[in-house]
């Protein structure tokens, strides 16, 4: 693939009404979307891994819901090959352009958090004191990176963002946290 147009395009002719009043219910009210199933748009952000950054930022901007998910999708396919800074770079320059939890899931413990490991960790810091629960959500779910892959230290940092986080007003934080500490818990 090599255009974000090509991408949206396909991401079009699969979607279906059905799917659309599943995906509506768990969106911001209004937000648009065509009704893409997510193991369909994972596939094709997966085949799109080698857009250009030009073309990966038209999906970013994409009013609708596919094109932007796919975005983090395809930051997320990159990270796994190869997770360093620059990736975080566009994940934290395109925050913006998340609107729900299930982007911030699916890309930042790879993208952000793999990035992070070894610290210096104050991006962390920086998105848990943030007033966007999902710049938060951000904050603790980029350590589950740290939580399977991590060192003590990154393990220690994890804790203290779910420790600053875990009283958290909004809902979409305190599930991350206890997300976090359950996998943390694991090592």
């Amino acid at each position: 693939m090599r255009t974000a147009a090509e991408l949206v395009e396909q991401l079009r002719e699969r979607a279906t009404e059905a799917e659309l009043v599943k995906l509506t219910r768990r969106l911001p009210e209004g937000e648009p979307a065509f009704g893409v199933r997510m193991g369909e748009l994972f596939a094709l952000a997966k085949a799109a891994t080698d857009l250009p950054d030009a073309e990966l930022a038209l999906l970013f901007a994409a009013r609708e819901f596919e094109p932007r998910m796919a975005a983090f999708c395809v930051l997320d396919f990159r990270a796994r090959k190869a997770p360093g800074p620059r990736l975080r770079a566009a994940y934290l320059d395109h925050h913006d352009a998340i609107t729900t939890w299930d982007m911030v899931d699916r890309a930042a413990p790879w993208v952000v958090g793999a990035a992070t490991s070894g610290g210096p960790y104050d991006v962390l810091h920086d998105l848990a004191t943030s007033p966007d629960p999902l710049r938060r959500r951000s904050a603790i779910t980029a350590p589950l990176w740290f939580a399977k892959y991590g060192d003590g230290a990154d393990l220690d940092v994890g804790h203290q963002i779910a420790d600053r986080l875990g009283d958290d007003d909004d809902p979409v934080v305190r599930k991350a946290v206890g997300i976090y500490r359950k996998h943390a818990g694991r090592r």
